[in-house]
């Protein structure tokens, strides 16, 4: 009796430890970045380059760990870089989509998005094709890197027939301008 309660005890710590764990996930911003995202809300052509700035960012920061040789515990810091990278890149996304339904012209900012993927693409590629890495360590962080590539090509695919369908939304005069119009909120 004693040994099955001990059990029930030890499975539900273990159940509850888990769940918690789970719900703890590192938000992929600092606290600096969160006020600019936030002071940008309703510009397109400010908020877009942030989140590639944010994203491109943890990439750097990614390349200087990998070629850093006194970097304590590389591989999971590699992990986390990817994963932060890939929830800014996913953020990012998130955003065209809520401006694309307001109907908002962000072409400008698309052009630089497209430039971007292409330097992500290579950056990623170049991590995965690394041959100094020991496959034991890049095992480690090879699904998140894989997710980030998979996303990062499609979503340049996306991006530039969001560009097309922008410019002849143009052409016909159908995008908005100015994003803060009539909501109160103004530019700085």
């Amino acid at each position: 009796m004693k040994a099955s309660r001990r059990l029930c005890g030890l499975v539900l710590l273990l159940l509850v430890s888990t769940f918690l764990s789970a719900q703890r996930h590192r938000d992929p911003l600092t606290q600096e970045e969160i006020g600019q995202v936030r002071d940008t809300s309703w510009e397109p052509k400010l908020r877009l380059p942030l989140y590639l700035q944010f994203a491109r960012t943890r990439l750097v920061k990614l390349e200087e760990i990998r070629n850093d040789p006194k970097t304590k515990d590389r591989t999971k810091q590699t992990h986390d870089l990817l994963d932060d990278f890939q929830l800014l890149y996913d953020e990012l996304n998130d955003n065209i989509d809520t401006y694309v339904d307001r109907k908002n012209d962000i072409r400008k900012p698309l052009k630089a998005i497209i430039e971007a993927d292409t330097e992500f693409q290579a950056k990623l590629r170049a991590l995965k094709d690394a041959a100094d890495v020991p496959r034991a360590e890049s095992q480690e962080y090879e699904f998140v890197l894989t997710n980030a590539i998979e996303t990062v090509d499609s979503s340049a695919e996306d991006h530039r027939k969001l560009l097309d369908e922008q410019e002849e939304l143009a052409k016909r005069k159908k995008l908005v301008k100015d994003p803060s119009k009539g909501t109160g909120v103004s530019p700085e």
